[in-house]
């Protein structure tokens, strides 16, 4: 019997990923075909249909894989000694991914998707509550650790913050010449200026 290498395996199915992610990008969900797929992806559909049962299967990938990550890089940012600096870092970062053009059109197909499809909504969701959780524990180390408002509750916080990452997907979408790297040092100093101590006066 055949063994699978479980690394070349992974691979493999990222390189898929990958390959349909653009393709859903450029063609949206119900437009791109499985032969699409495997042209993109340089494979047969014997080969993709090892990987994925459907082209829906394909599509949800990419979303999963995404949030996989997304909670991996949060999740290391918590165990910093910087909660604030390691916050602004993981916002600005994704805030940047999402300004990029083909990755903005492929998160309008996703809500446009999720209008029809309740299972893939709810996928949805909980990416959505997991992100926002997650920037919820950064907000609340900093807070601990005096590095801004006590006084902000996280979860409300962390609503803003998300709100302000997606903020850039329609930047992205109207403006093409976007200066990313300069609208996300203004990100930054957005989130700074929202959530640092405010100097309460002396006295009555």
């Amino acid at each position: 019997m055949r063994t699978v290498d479980p690394a070349k395996h992974a691979a493999k199915r990222r390189a898929i990923v990958d390959a349909a992610a653009g393709c859903f990008a450029e063609k949206g969900f119900e437009r791109t075909t499985t032969a699409d797929l495997c042209r993109a992806a340089g494979i047969s559909s014997g080969s993709l249909f090892h990987y994925f049962p459907s082209k829906r299967a394909v599509f949800t990938a990419i979303f999963t894989d995404d949030a996989a990550e997304t909670a991996g890089r949060l999740e290391a940012a918590a165990k910093t000694a910087d909660p604030l600096a390691a916050l602004l870092d993981v916002v600005t970062e994704l805030a940047g991914q999402l300004a990029h053009p083909a990755v903005a059109r492929l998160v309008l197909e996703a809500a446009a998707q999720a209008a029809r499809d309740n299972d893939f909504a709810e996928l949805i969701r909980r990416n959505d509550r997991a992100l926002r959780d997650g920037l919820a524990v950064l907000v609340t180390r900093a807070a601990e650790a005096g590095l801004i408002d006590p006084g902000v509750p996280p979860g409300a916080a962390a609503g803003w913050v998300a709100g302000l990452i997606d903020a850039m997907i329609s930047r992205a979408g109207l403006e093409h010449d976007l200066d990313l790297p300069a609208e996300q040092a203004i990100l930054r100093t957005i989130l700074i200026r929202f959530l640092r101590p405010v100097p309460h006066p002396q006295g009555g």
